[in-house]
């Protein structure tokens, strides 16, 4: 497996273009699975989720066209079943369920996989597409789903759910009648979903809001769409150029959709602010100050930005508490960052970090996509030499991170390893 070596100690200056969002492209992917014409996506980033949701629609049917600047999805023959060697690798694959019942009306897809930071159940998905018609059972590992014709109906989510709202989304645009889906997840991605399918034709109002109303159509055409720029990835940079007091400006950076991000950033002390060319720049040029944090859903701190901050306030002057209220397991980069220096008290959901004056370079190993991340971040800003093994994960959500980490003046490179 690759490995990332880390130099740390350079001050990060210069400009960076943040990429297409994963977590918007993977249900778009998806939703072209509903189209009966062709959906062309511009500014999908080049990754290894997006490569195995490619495959996924190709073993469900669809002809697929990587183009220089657009991938090109062509329903043609569907086969309802997502088999298990594609699944388990990825837990967005489990999107695939409410397209598939709505244009066959059957799926068979395998229990997902992905990055284990907890149980992260399907039920709510499931019970969404229950109430449109759809009937399940569970068979050696595989959700087994089929219908009749779904049919319009209230579903009212327990908690908010990105993936369940967006497979009921996806399965309502095409069922007789009116939707009307409460207690909704609010995420922009969600948002990104809807628009890409109002532009093949759905009627979808509401969308980033907590109730969000579909009036089902007879079927969608294709459509020419850009994907929104990766909230997650812009305010990684941000962390880049805080911990290690340096200066970023960032090109299609999604602002607006990073504001319990900036503003936590910005009440530790660094500079964020928009470019008159429509960029953002982030600098640091002081020791910061921690400050409490707890991952709420959107509109609050977002739980795929906890390990990130972790680092910077790692680094910062004072004591800080983080309360993770997501996800179980997601405090699994702190066992790391304690290897590297850091001071760090972890208990359950929360964390208490007090600031070190430096972090030190160390072999560490990564255990998701985010906490790749974080390690990342402490291996910039620590002294001597980080080797982050099992980057893998990292290249599931980050594109050509080193690349882009490398051009602003980190000493970072790839090592291919033999196995």
């Amino acid at each position: 497996m690759d490995t990332l070596v880390i130099e740390g100690g350079r001050r990060l200056k210069g400009r960076a273009r943040i990429s297409g969002s994963k977590n918007a492209a993977l249900p778009i992917l998806f939703a072209a699975v509903l189209c009966e014409g062709s959906a062309a996506l511009r500014n999908v980033p080049k990754l290894r989720d997006i490569a195995t949701t490619l495959k996924l629609l190709r073993a469900l049917g669809c002809e697929i066209e990587e183009r220089e600047d657009e991938i090109v999805v062509s329903p043609k023959a569907l086969v309802p079943a997502a088999p298990y060697d594609l699944v388990c690798t990825m837990r967005a694959s489990v999107l695939c369920l409410g397209p598939l019942l709505a244009r066959v009306g059957k799926a068979k897809v395998a229990l997902p996989g992905g990055c284990a930071i907890g149980a992260r159940p399907v039920d709510q998905h499931l019970k969404a597409l229950e109430k449109l018609g759809a009937r399940f059972s569970l068979e050696e590992g595989y959700i087994l789903g089929e219908c009749d014709r779904l049919t319009g109906a209230r579903v009212t989510f327990d908690m908010p759910t990105v993936g369940g709202t967006e497979n009921a989304l996806m399965a309502a645009v095409l069922a007789d009648g009116e939707t009307v889906l409460e207690n909704c997840a609010r995420e922009p991605e969600i948002s990104d979903l809807a628009k890409f399918l109002n532009a093949c034709g759905a009627k979808i109002e509401g969308y980033g809001e907590s109730v969000i109303r579909i009036q089902g159509v007879g079927s969608l055409r294709g459509a020419t769409y850009e994907i929104m720029p990766d909230r997650i990835e812009a305010g990684t940079f941000m962390v880049a150029a805080g911990i290690t007091r340096g200066e970023l400006e960032l090109e299609n950076c999604p602002y607006d959709a990073l504001e319990a991000v900036v503003a936590k950033l910005k009440l530790m002390g660094m500079d964020i602010r928009r470019a008159d060319s429509g960029s953002v720049i982030a600098s640091a040029d002081a020791p910061l100050e921690c400050v409490d944090a707890r991952t709420e859903p959107y509109p609050g701190f977002p739980t795929d930005m906890q390990a990130q901050l972790m680092a910077l306030l790692c680094v910062s002057r004072g004591t800080a508490v983080v309360e993770e209220r997501i996800f179980e397991n997601r405090f699994m980069h702190v066992q790391e960052l304690l290897r590297m220096g850091a001071d760090i008290r972890a208990s359950g959901g929360t964390a208490v970090v007090r600031g070190v004056e430096r972090l030190s370079g160390a072999p560490v190993m990564a255990s998701d996509l985010r906490a790749s991340a974080s390690l990342v971040l402490a291996a910039l800003a620590a002294d001597g030499v980080t080797e982050i093994s099992r980057i893998y994960h990292l290249d599931r959500g980050y594109e050509a991170i080193e690349k882009k980490l490398a051009a602003i003046g980190a000493n970072i490179r790839r090592k291919q390893n033999k196995s």
